[in-house]
């Protein structure tokens, strides 16, 4: 068993999304497997906490898209249209096709209590979030590197978190 992390879980939807836009602004860095990441330095006790949007199982970026842009672009989308209909390069697609959800949780180490992590992460985002305990990202990131990336790690964050 690895080190078990304090860490909070949303489940995708459009109003995360843009309450992840109008709190943390645009992602700091964006992957090509469809993570978005955010850092906040205001998390409990000057704790640095990393937001981390983390794509569907087996996520395939939208056609004529680039994965730094793909987030403004869901957006932009997200306020003028439907979130089962995004026009995304030369596709249209759901937002449920992209990530699952949000997780957050100290990003040096820094050990946070659960509870106190959700109390910061709910003030940061403005929204409660769906699941909060101890996680143990070491065999998620193992579980998810051995399928080629084909589970959800929100499912399995969800799955330990005792909130599936």
């Amino acid at each position: 068993m690895g080190t078990l992390v304090a860490t909070c879980v949303w489940r995708i939807s459009p109003e995360l999304v843009a309450a992840l836009d109008e709190h943390l602004g645009p992602p700091v860095d964006s992957y090509v497997n469809g993570s978005q990441t955010w850092f906040t330095d205001d998390g409990p006790g000057d704790a640095t906490l990393e937001w981390r949007l983390h794509p569907v199982a087996g996520y395939r970026a939208p056609a004529g898209l680039s994965h730094y842009d793909l987030w403004e672009h869901v957006v932009s989308q997200l306020a003028t249209g439907s979130p089962d209909r995004l026009h995304l390069g030369r596709e249209e697609r759901a937002l449920g096709s992209l990530w699952d959800g949000l997780e957050c949780y100290a990003a040096f180490d820094d050990e946070l209590e659960p509870a106190t992590l959700a109390r910061a992460a709910t003030d940061a985002v403005g929204r409660a979030p769906d699941a909060a305990g101890l996680a143990d990202h070491d065999r998620i990131g193992d579980e998810w590197e051995r399928s080629g990336g084909r589970i959800s790690i929100v499912d399995q964050l969800l799955g330990q978190l005792g909130s599936s």
